[in-house]
């Protein structure tokens, strides 16, 4: 492979959800593009088929069977990134939960805080692990997946749509306090995508109606190597 086609040669990447839809798709595209990939995600049987995955296009992974609810263990996935790279060149913040639909007054309390600790608590658990090793990097980039529902207000979409703000706001916030370093901040809207969470969320809609998360990592990985409306202390907005 010449530079041209593996932009990310040398590259660490992390990507938490990868074990399965738009994560294993992201971690597939930038361990194509030459980024080694450490992919973090609960499923282990997910993991080594990304891992087969990233393997045909000819790339590398470290696999990190892991709960991010648990966030211990995001606080010690630091430390060991830091022995065995020093650095980290791009974080996706990918992993994801819907919970329950339905009205806010009559939440499970229980459900709630299992979604607000992985959509939103879990990433910054996951900036407070990783911020020294991405501002080692030379051009490091933290990209977290959002959705554009956390923005409408649409009734019954509950503690997801609730998690999603907050990760916007707490993106703006990183992007903000980062703005003196060469760090770079953006949320990535996927936008409809044959997934569980949609299954979960639509689930009369007929199969094979979404697009495969492929195509929506594709765009991702066009946004990152572009560097499309990176600017220092701002936050890029990429569909």
């Amino acid at each position: 492979m010449t530079e041209t086609t593996r932009p990310l040669e040398g590259r660490i990447a992390l990507v938490t959800g990868a074990s399965r839809g738009f994560g294993a798709a992201v971690a597939v595209r930038l361990a194509g593009a030459g980024a080694h990939v450490v992919c973090a995600a609960r499923t282990v049987g997910g993991l080594e088929e990304t891992d087969d995955a990233i393997k045909a296009v000819g790339g590398s992974a470290t696999l990190v069977p892991m709960d991010l609810s648990k966030f211990e263990q995001i606080d010690l996935l630091g430390g060991s990134l830091a022995q065995r790279f020093g650095k980290l060149d791009i974080l996706v913040g990918s992993a994801a939960m819907l919970g329950h639909l339905g009205p806010v007054a009559y939440s499970d309390a229980k459900v709630w805080a299992q979604v607000l600790d992985l959509n939103l608590t879990a990433n910054y658990r996951l900036i407070r692990s990783a911020d020294a090793l991405l501002r080692a990097a030379a051009a490091p980039r933290a990209v977290f997946v959002t959705d554009r529902i956390a923005r409408t207000g649409i009734a019954y979409w509950n503690a997801y749509a609730v998690a999603k703000a907050g990760l916007d706001t707490l993106a703006g916030l990183y992007a903000a306090e980062t703005a003196k370093t060469e760090l770079r901040v953006a949320l990535f809207h996927p936008g409809p995508m044959t997934s569980r969470l949609r299954e979960q969320g639509f689930p009369g809609e007929p199969q094979g109606s979404q697009p495969a998360p492929d195509a929506a990592a594709d765009r991702l990985l066009a946004h990152l190597l572009s560097g499309d409306g990176l600017t220092a202390g701002k936050v890029a907005d990429w569909d």
